[in-house]
């Protein structure tokens, strides 16, 4: 899904491609340095939350792991019911 990024000095677009109600790993259309602060608003809820990347990787210097400040879901997705287990997980 379609994400607008922004910190101190800079702005750009980015597309999720794992979330979860911590964070995401994004792809992004700029380089965001490890550790950053940013703001993250997700395009198709209209929800925004601060985070921080918390991992850059090397094979794409454009893909980062970011952590939401405070654990929620931004993003718009269903998910699953915490007893919602397989057969045999519990």
């Amino acid at each position: 899904m379609r994400i607008e990024v922004q910190s101190t000095g800079l702005s750009c677009d980015g597309e999720t491609i794992v979330v979860n109600l911590h964070g995401a790993l994004v792809k992004t259309s700029s380089q965001l340095e490890l550790g950053a602060g940013i703001n993250v608003h997700v395009q198709l809820t209209g929800k925004a939350a601060a985070a921080r990347v918390v991992f850059a990787s090397r094979q794409s210097a454009l893909e980062v792991g970011i952590a939401l400040d405070h654990p929620q879901n931004i993003w718009g997705v269903s998910l699953p019911p915490a007893d919602w287990t397989e057969e045999g997980e519990r």
